[in-house]
Protein backbone atom coordinates (compact mmCIF):
# COMPACT_ATOMS: atom_id res chain seq x y z
CA UNK A 1 0.00 0.00 0.00
CA UNK A 2 1.10 3.63 -0.55
CA UNK A 3 0.56 6.30 1.43
CA UNK A 4 0.24 8.43 -1.26
CA UNK A 5 -4.29 7.99 -1.48
CA UNK A 6 -5.44 6.10 -4.59
CA UNK A 7 -8.58 5.52 -5.53
CA UNK A 8 -9.85 1.91 -5.83
CA UNK A 9 -10.54 2.98 -9.69
CA UNK A 10 -7.20 4.55 -10.32
CA UNK A 11 -5.12 3.65 -13.10
CA UNK A 12 -2.00 4.03 -11.18
CA UNK A 13 -1.68 1.79 -8.10
CA UNK A 14 1.36 1.01 -6.58
CA UNK A 15 2.07 -2.43 -8.63
CA UNK A 16 1.89 0.41 -11.89
CA UNK A 17 4.32 3.22 -11.64
CA UNK A 18 4.68 4.57 -14.96
CA UNK A 19 7.14 6.76 -16.19
CA UNK A 20 6.84 9.83 -18.07
CA UNK A 21 7.40 13.64 -18.74
CA UNK A 22 5.76 16.29 -17.57
CA UNK A 23 5.88 19.90 -16.71
CA UNK A 24 3.74 22.44 -14.48
CA UNK A 25 2.41 26.36 -15.23
CA UNK A 26 4.95 27.39 -12.28
CA UNK A 27 7.79 25.35 -14.07
CA UNK A 28 7.69 24.88 -17.83
CA UNK A 29 10.78 22.90 -17.76
CA UNK A 30 10.13 19.20 -18.85
CA UNK A 31 11.08 16.64 -15.99
CA UNK A 32 10.76 12.82 -15.48
CA UNK A 33 8.17 11.91 -13.26
CA UNK A 34 6.27 8.58 -12.15
CA UNK A 35 2.31 8.68 -11.69
CA UNK A 36 0.91 7.21 -8.17
CA UNK A 37 -2.81 7.63 -7.75
CA UNK A 38 -3.69 10.91 -9.01
CA UNK A 39 -0.59 12.80 -8.09
CA UNK A 40 2.83 12.56 -10.01
CA UNK A 41 6.55 12.28 -8.02
CA UNK A 42 8.63 14.71 -9.61
CA UNK A 43 11.99 12.40 -9.64
CA UNK A 44 14.16 15.43 -10.45
CA UNK A 45 13.15 16.46 -6.91
CA UNK A 46 13.74 13.12 -4.87
CA UNK A 47 16.99 11.88 -7.41
CA UNK A 48 18.97 12.26 -3.94
CA UNK A 49 17.05 9.49 -2.77
CA UNK A 50 18.21 6.89 -5.45
CA UNK A 51 21.27 5.12 -3.32
CA UNK A 52 21.38 2.20 -4.30
CA UNK A 53 24.62 0.26 -6.21
CA UNK A 54 23.76 1.37 -9.48
CA UNK A 55 21.98 4.72 -9.43
CA UNK A 56 23.85 6.13 -6.66
CA UNK A 57 26.62 7.06 -9.61
CA UNK A 58 23.45 8.44 -11.99
CA UNK A 59 21.55 10.23 -10.28
CA UNK A 60 21.12 12.76 -12.86
CA UNK A 61 19.38 10.68 -15.33
CA UNK A 62 16.35 11.82 -13.28
CA UNK A 63 17.08 15.69 -14.20
CA UNK A 64 17.09 15.14 -17.46
CA UNK A 65 13.90 16.59 -19.84
CA UNK A 66 13.56 13.08 -21.39
CA UNK A 67 14.14 9.14 -20.28
CA UNK A 68 16.95 8.19 -23.18
CA UNK A 69 19.31 8.47 -20.62
CA UNK A 70 17.71 6.19 -17.52
CA UNK A 71 16.40 3.74 -20.35
CA UNK A 72 20.09 3.30 -21.99
CA UNK A 73 21.55 2.30 -17.86
CA UNK A 74 19.54 -1.12 -18.14
CA UNK A 75 17.60 -3.71 -16.40
CA UNK A 76 19.63 -2.99 -12.94
CA UNK A 77 19.10 0.22 -12.91
CA UNK A 78 15.52 0.02 -14.00
CA UNK A 79 14.84 -2.51 -11.57
CA UNK A 80 17.07 -0.73 -8.76
CA UNK A 81 14.55 2.43 -9.04
CA UNK A 82 11.29 0.34 -9.02
CA UNK A 83 12.13 -1.42 -5.79
CA UNK A 84 13.29 2.40 -4.46
CA UNK A 85 10.24 3.89 -5.44
CA UNK A 86 7.54 1.04 -4.19
CA UNK A 87 9.51 1.48 -0.74
CA UNK A 88 9.68 5.45 -0.42
CA UNK A 89 6.02 5.69 -1.70
CA UNK A 90 5.09 2.55 0.95
CA UNK A 91 2.88 3.09 3.55
CA UNK A 92 5.95 1.91 5.76
CA UNK A 93 8.69 3.66 4.48
CA UNK A 94 8.94 7.44 6.91
CA UNK A 95 11.52 9.11 4.23
CA UNK A 96 9.55 10.84 2.10
CA UNK A 97 5.90 10.15 3.92
CA UNK A 98 7.37 12.34 6.77
CA UNK A 99 9.37 14.92 5.40
CA UNK A 100 6.56 17.42 4.58
CA UNK A 101 8.76 19.99 2.55
CA UNK A 102 10.38 17.52 0.60
CA UNK A 103 6.24 15.93 -0.38
CA UNK A 104 5.95 19.50 -0.93
CA UNK A 105 8.12 19.63 -3.80
CA UNK A 106 7.84 16.30 -4.96
CA UNK A 107 4.11 15.78 -5.54
CA UNK A 108 2.44 17.62 -8.48
CA UNK A 109 -1.50 17.18 -9.31
CA UNK A 110 -1.76 14.99 -12.40
CA UNK A 111 -4.49 17.92 -13.42
CA UNK A 112 -2.52 20.45 -13.14
CA UNK A 113 0.36 19.13 -15.69
CA UNK A 114 1.21 18.86 -19.09
CA UNK A 115 2.63 15.96 -20.33
CA UNK A 116 5.35 15.30 -22.90
CA UNK A 117 6.72 12.69 -25.23
CA UNK A 118 8.23 10.46 -22.77
CA UNK A 119 11.61 10.11 -24.66
CA UNK A 120 13.45 12.02 -27.64
CA UNK A 121 12.44 9.29 -30.52
CA UNK A 122 15.54 8.62 -32.54
CA UNK A 123 13.72 6.05 -35.09
CA UNK A 124 10.31 4.75 -35.10
CA UNK A 125 10.00 1.20 -36.81
CA UNK A 126 6.00 0.13 -37.31
CA UNK A 127 5.45 -4.21 -37.10
CA UNK A 128 2.94 -5.19 -38.81
CA UNK A 129 2.42 -8.56 -36.25
CA UNK A 130 -1.20 -9.02 -36.03
CA UNK A 131 -2.43 -12.19 -38.40
CA UNK A 132 -5.65 -11.32 -38.19
CA UNK A 133 -4.82 -8.02 -39.64
CA UNK A 134 -3.15 -9.16 -42.42
CA UNK A 135 -5.18 -11.57 -43.65
CA UNK A 136 -8.33 -9.24 -43.21
CA UNK A 137 -6.18 -6.73 -45.40
CA UNK A 138 -5.02 -9.33 -47.90
CA UNK A 139 -8.40 -10.77 -48.27
CA UNK A 140 -9.74 -6.77 -49.07
CA UNK A 141 -7.15 -6.29 -51.55
CA UNK A 142 -5.49 -9.45 -53.10
CA UNK A 143 -8.76 -12.22 -52.03
CA UNK A 144 -8.64 -14.89 -49.73
CA UNK A 145 -6.40 -17.17 -51.64
CA UNK A 146 -3.43 -14.41 -51.64
CA UNK A 147 -4.54 -12.94 -48.16
CA UNK A 148 -1.33 -13.32 -46.55
CA UNK A 149 2.57 -13.06 -48.73
CA UNK A 150 4.78 -15.76 -48.66
CA UNK A 151 7.13 -14.15 -46.31
CA UNK A 152 4.69 -13.28 -43.60
CA UNK A 153 4.31 -16.69 -41.30
CA UNK A 154 7.93 -16.45 -41.63
CA UNK A 155 9.45 -12.88 -40.50
CA UNK A 156 7.93 -10.08 -38.29
CA UNK A 157 7.36 -7.52 -41.24
CA UNK A 158 7.98 -4.10 -40.71
CA UNK A 159 8.87 -0.83 -41.85
CA UNK A 160 10.90 2.33 -40.79
CA UNK A 161 8.44 4.93 -39.83
CA UNK A 162 8.43 9.09 -39.10
CA UNK A 163 9.75 9.53 -35.92
CA UNK A 164 9.46 13.18 -35.99
CA UNK A 165 5.65 13.17 -36.46
CA UNK A 166 5.23 10.97 -33.22
CA UNK A 167 3.49 13.13 -30.95
CA UNK A 168 1.90 12.39 -27.53
CA UNK A 169 -1.71 12.19 -26.41
CA UNK A 170 -4.19 15.07 -27.02
CA UNK A 171 -1.82 16.62 -29.51
CA UNK A 172 -4.07 17.71 -32.36
CA UNK A 173 -3.73 15.88 -36.18
CA UNK A 174 -4.48 17.97 -39.05
CA UNK A 175 -6.46 15.94 -42.18
CA UNK A 176 -3.21 15.22 -44.14
CA UNK A 177 -3.01 16.34 -47.91
CA UNK A 178 -1.70 14.18 -50.55
CA UNK A 179 -2.20 12.17 -54.01
CA UNK A 180 -4.78 9.88 -54.54
CA UNK A 181 -6.31 7.66 -57.26
CA UNK A 182 -10.14 7.23 -56.14
CA UNK A 183 -10.79 5.97 -59.88
CA UNK A 184 -8.45 3.65 -61.85
CA UNK A 185 -9.38 4.79 -64.86
CA UNK A 186 -8.58 8.30 -64.24
CA UNK A 187 -4.96 10.32 -63.96
CA UNK A 188 -4.80 10.98 -60.04
CA UNK A 189 -6.00 14.23 -58.06
CA UNK A 190 -4.09 16.04 -55.12
CA UNK A 191 -6.43 17.26 -51.84
CA UNK A 192 -7.17 16.40 -48.56
CA UNK A 193 -7.69 12.63 -47.57
CA UNK A 194 -11.27 11.57 -47.44
CA UNK A 195 -10.13 7.78 -45.75
CA UNK A 196 -8.99 9.04 -42.52
CA UNK A 197 -8.17 5.93 -40.70
CA UNK A 198 -7.28 5.35 -36.98
CA UNK A 199 -4.81 1.39 -36.10
CA UNK A 200 -4.99 0.29 -32.40
CA UNK A 201 -1.48 -0.70 -32.05
CA UNK A 202 0.82 -0.95 -28.67
CA UNK A 203 4.77 0.04 -28.95
CA UNK A 204 7.47 -0.84 -26.59
CA UNK A 205 10.93 1.36 -26.11
CA UNK A 206 14.28 0.38 -26.84
CA UNK A 207 16.52 0.54 -23.37
CA UNK A 208 20.25 -0.26 -24.22
CA UNK A 209 21.06 -0.65 -27.37
CA UNK A 210 23.15 -2.24 -29.69
CA UNK A 211 26.86 -1.28 -31.88
CA UNK A 212 26.48 -1.55 -35.75
CA UNK A 213 27.30 -4.35 -36.97
CA UNK A 214 26.48 -6.83 -33.92
CA UNK A 215 22.68 -8.43 -33.42
CA UNK A 216 20.80 -8.21 -30.08
CA UNK A 217 20.50 -12.36 -29.70
CA UNK A 218 16.94 -13.42 -29.11
CA UNK A 219 17.90 -14.61 -25.72
CA UNK A 220 18.71 -11.05 -24.53
CA UNK A 221 16.22 -9.11 -26.46
CA UNK A 222 14.58 -9.10 -23.00
CA UNK A 223 17.36 -6.99 -21.60
CA UNK A 224 16.72 -4.09 -24.47
CA UNK A 225 13.13 -3.48 -23.82
CA UNK A 226 12.56 -0.84 -21.16
CA UNK A 227 8.59 -0.76 -21.38
CA UNK A 228 5.01 -0.21 -23.50
CA UNK A 229 2.71 2.79 -24.80
CA UNK A 230 -0.47 3.01 -26.51
CA UNK A 231 -0.49 3.67 -29.82
CA UNK A 232 -2.90 5.24 -32.92
CA UNK A 233 -0.83 4.60 -36.02
CA UNK A 234 -3.04 7.17 -38.42
CA UNK A 235 -3.56 5.99 -41.97
CA UNK A 236 -4.41 8.05 -44.27
CA UNK A 237 -5.97 4.72 -46.74
CA UNK A 238 -6.62 6.74 -50.06
CA UNK A 239 -2.92 8.29 -49.95
CA UNK A 240 -1.23 4.93 -48.60
CA UNK A 241 -3.04 2.95 -51.24
CA UNK A 242 -1.57 5.04 -54.72
CA UNK A 243 1.54 5.35 -52.90
CA UNK A 244 2.71 2.22 -51.38
CA UNK A 245 3.30 0.04 -54.13
CA UNK A 246 6.32 -0.84 -54.41
CA UNK A 247 8.32 0.99 -51.60
CA UNK A 248 5.42 0.87 -48.75
CA UNK A 249 3.97 3.20 -46.66
CA UNK A 250 5.02 6.86 -46.84
CA UNK A 251 3.05 10.21 -47.04
CA UNK A 252 -0.01 7.79 -45.90
CA UNK A 253 1.54 7.38 -42.52
CA UNK A 254 4.10 10.06 -41.95
CA UNK A 255 1.60 13.01 -40.83
CA UNK A 256 1.02 11.68 -37.63
CA UNK A 257 1.09 8.95 -34.92
CA UNK A 258 0.48 9.07 -31.45
CA UNK A 259 1.28 7.73 -28.04
CA UNK A 260 0.45 7.73 -24.54
CA UNK A 261 2.18 9.51 -22.14
CA UNK A 262 2.95 6.99 -19.54
CA UNK A 263 5.53 4.35 -20.53
CA UNK A 264 4.80 1.11 -18.21
CA UNK A 265 7.70 -0.42 -17.42
CA UNK A 266 8.10 -4.32 -18.36
CA UNK A 267 8.87 -5.16 -14.62
CA UNK A 268 5.07 -4.19 -14.03
CA UNK A 269 3.98 -6.47 -16.57
CA UNK A 270 5.76 -9.41 -16.48
CA UNK A 271 3.62 -11.15 -14.04
CA UNK A 272 0.67 -11.09 -16.18
CA UNK A 273 2.69 -12.94 -19.43
CA UNK A 274 0.83 -15.41 -20.81
CA UNK A 275 2.12 -18.28 -23.61
CA UNK A 276 2.89 -17.39 -26.88
CA UNK A 277 1.41 -18.00 -29.88
CA UNK A 278 2.09 -21.32 -31.72
CA UNK A 279 3.65 -20.47 -35.07
CA UNK A 280 3.17 -22.40 -37.91
CA UNK A 281 5.94 -23.05 -39.74
CA UNK A 282 8.61 -23.17 -36.46
CA UNK A 283 10.51 -19.80 -37.28
CA UNK A 284 14.02 -19.93 -38.56
CA UNK A 285 16.22 -20.46 -35.48
CA UNK A 286 17.33 -17.08 -34.69
CA UNK A 287 13.29 -16.14 -33.48
CA UNK A 288 12.44 -19.33 -31.59
CA UNK A 289 12.34 -18.21 -27.57
CA UNK A 290 10.02 -20.44 -25.04
CA UNK A 291 9.99 -17.44 -22.49
CA UNK A 292 6.07 -16.53 -22.24
CA UNK A 293 6.10 -13.01 -23.92
CA UNK A 294 2.41 -12.20 -24.86
CA UNK A 295 0.18 -10.17 -23.53
CA UNK A 296 -3.50 -10.73 -22.17
CA UNK A 297 -3.87 -6.61 -22.06
CA UNK A 298 -7.81 -5.64 -23.03
CA UNK A 299 -7.83 -3.07 -25.66
CA UNK A 300 -10.55 -0.68 -26.21
CA UNK A 301 -10.92 2.07 -28.66
CA UNK A 302 -14.40 4.97 -28.57
CA UNK A 303 -14.77 7.29 -30.68
CA UNK A 304 -16.91 10.52 -30.17
CA UNK A 305 -17.61 12.88 -33.10
CA UNK A 306 -18.90 16.69 -32.54
CA UNK A 307 -22.26 16.87 -31.43
CA UNK A 308 -22.21 13.50 -29.79
CA UNK A 309 -22.63 13.42 -25.73
CA UNK A 310 -20.92 10.31 -25.16
CA UNK A 311 -18.61 8.30 -26.84
CA UNK A 312 -19.38 5.26 -28.62
CA UNK A 313 -17.21 1.73 -28.18
CA UNK A 314 -16.46 0.55 -32.18
CA UNK A 315 -13.47 -2.07 -31.14
CA UNK A 316 -12.56 -4.22 -28.33
CA UNK A 317 -9.39 -6.09 -28.80
CA UNK A 318 -6.29 -8.21 -26.84
CA UNK A 319 -2.41 -7.57 -27.32
CA UNK A 320 -2.43 -11.35 -26.89
CA UNK A 321 -3.81 -11.52 -30.56
CA UNK A 322 -0.26 -10.76 -32.08
CA UNK A 323 1.47 -13.32 -33.55
CA UNK A 324 4.97 -12.10 -33.94
CA UNK A 325 6.43 -10.85 -29.96
CA UNK A 326 8.80 -8.49 -29.03
CA UNK A 327 11.36 -10.02 -28.87
CA UNK A 328 11.57 -11.68 -31.99
CA UNK A 329 10.35 -8.16 -33.33
CA UNK A 330 13.42 -7.26 -31.36
CA UNK A 331 15.72 -9.60 -32.55
CA UNK A 332 14.93 -9.37 -36.20
CA UNK A 333 15.05 -5.66 -36.40
CA UNK A 334 18.92 -5.63 -35.12
CA UNK A 335 19.63 -9.70 -37.39
CA UNK A 336 21.27 -7.74 -40.11
CA UNK A 337 23.58 -5.44 -37.61
CA UNK A 338 21.46 -2.11 -37.34
CA UNK A 339 22.04 -0.60 -34.16
CA UNK A 340 19.40 0.00 -31.86
CA UNK A 341 19.35 3.20 -29.45
CA UNK A 342 17.79 4.03 -26.07
CA UNK A 343 14.12 5.76 -26.68
CA UNK A 344 13.78 4.30 -30.11
CA UNK A 345 10.05 3.37 -30.36
CA UNK A 346 8.83 -0.40 -31.87
CA UNK A 347 5.31 -0.90 -32.52
CA UNK A 348 2.86 -3.32 -33.18
CA UNK A 349 1.49 -3.14 -35.88
CA UNK A 350 -2.72 -2.97 -36.10
CA UNK A 351 -3.64 -5.16 -33.57
CA UNK A 352 -7.22 -7.45 -34.32
CA UNK A 353 -8.88 -10.63 -33.36
CA UNK A 354 -10.85 -12.79 -34.86
CA UNK A 355 -14.49 -11.26 -34.14
CA UNK A 356 -15.17 -8.87 -35.94
CA UNK A 357 -15.81 -6.49 -33.33
CA UNK A 358 -12.54 -6.88 -32.50
CA UNK A 359 -10.63 -5.57 -35.64
CA UNK A 360 -8.48 -2.57 -34.75
CA UNK A 361 -9.05 -0.54 -37.98
CA UNK A 362 -11.80 1.83 -39.24
CA UNK A 363 -10.55 -0.10 -42.51
CA UNK A 364 -11.34 -3.93 -41.37
CA UNK A 365 -14.45 -2.58 -39.26
CA UNK A 366 -16.11 -0.60 -42.22
CA UNK A 367 -14.83 -3.63 -44.64
CA UNK A 368 -13.31 -0.99 -46.78
CA UNK A 369 -15.75 1.51 -46.65
CA UNK A 370 -19.05 -1.01 -47.63
CA UNK A 371 -20.86 -0.74 -44.50
CA UNK A 372 -21.43 1.95 -41.76
CA UNK A 373 -20.21 1.42 -37.89
CA UNK A 374 -23.31 2.31 -35.78
CA UNK A 375 -22.08 5.06 -32.64
CA UNK A 376 -25.58 5.19 -31.85
CA UNK A 377 -28.16 8.25 -31.93
CA UNK A 378 -28.02 8.67 -35.33
CA UNK A 379 -24.57 8.82 -36.09
CA UNK A 380 -22.33 6.51 -38.13
CA UNK A 381 -18.81 6.37 -39.50
CA UNK A 382 -16.83 4.46 -42.16
CA UNK A 383 -13.74 6.68 -41.74
CA UNK A 384 -12.87 9.46 -39.51
CA UNK A 385 -14.43 13.07 -39.76
CA UNK A 386 -12.87 16.54 -38.69
CA UNK A 387 -13.44 16.74 -34.90
CA UNK A 388 -13.66 13.30 -34.08
CA UNK A 389 -11.91 12.17 -30.79
CA UNK A 390 -10.32 8.68 -30.69
CA UNK A 391 -9.80 7.37 -27.41
CA UNK A 392 -7.14 3.98 -26.92
CA UNK A 393 -7.69 2.31 -23.45
CA UNK A 394 -5.25 -0.98 -22.34
CA UNK A 395 -5.42 -2.84 -19.25
CA UNK A 396 -3.73 -6.17 -17.50
CA UNK A 397 -5.83 -8.00 -15.09
CA UNK A 398 -4.38 -11.68 -13.58
CA UNK A 399 -5.37 -14.75 -15.24
CA UNK A 400 -7.43 -15.62 -12.57
CA UNK A 401 -9.63 -12.57 -12.79
CA UNK A 402 -10.33 -13.20 -17.13
CA UNK A 403 -13.19 -14.28 -17.52
CA UNK A 404 -14.60 -13.44 -14.08
CA UNK A 405 -15.60 -10.28 -12.21
CA UNK A 406 -13.14 -7.69 -12.48
CA UNK A 407 -9.63 -8.11 -10.26
CA UNK A 408 -8.96 -5.96 -7.10
CA UNK A 409 -6.96 -2.85 -7.97
CA UNK A 410 -3.82 -4.20 -6.30
CA UNK A 411 -3.81 -7.09 -9.23
CA UNK A 412 -4.31 -4.81 -12.43
CA UNK A 413 -1.73 -2.47 -14.41
CA UNK A 414 -3.20 0.00 -16.56
CA UNK A 415 -2.25 2.16 -19.37
CA UNK A 416 -2.87 5.42 -19.69
CA UNK A 417 -5.45 6.29 -22.48
CA UNK A 418 -3.81 7.36 -26.15
CA UNK A 419 -6.59 10.35 -26.96
CA UNK A 420 -6.74 12.80 -29.74
CA UNK A 421 -9.14 15.18 -31.19
CA UNK A 422 -8.66 15.13 -35.49
CA UNK A 423 -8.19 18.84 -36.36
CA UNK A 424 -10.19 20.87 -39.03
CA UNK A 425 -8.20 20.59 -42.26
Amino acid sequence: MSFVPVAEDSDFPIQNLPYGVFSTPDNPRPRIGVAIGDQILDLSVIKHLFTGPVLSKHQDVFDQPALNSFMGLGQAAWREARESLRNLLSTSCARLRDDTDLRRRAFTAQASAAMHLPAAIGDYTDFYSSRQHATNVGIMFRGGENALMPNWLHLPVGYHGRASSVVVSGTPIRRPTGQMRPDDAKPPVFGPCKLLDMELEMAFFVGPGNSLGEPIPISRAHEHIFGMVLMNDWSARDIQKWEYVPLGPFLGKSFGTTISPWVVPMDALLPFAVPNPEQDPKPLPYLRHDRPYAFDINLSVTLKGEGMSQAATICRSNFKYMYWTMLQQLTHHSVNGCNLRPGDLLASGTISGPEPESFGSLLELSWRGTKAIDLGNGQTRKFLLDGDEVIITGALRTPAALGHPPAPPSASRSLHPAKLKLGRH
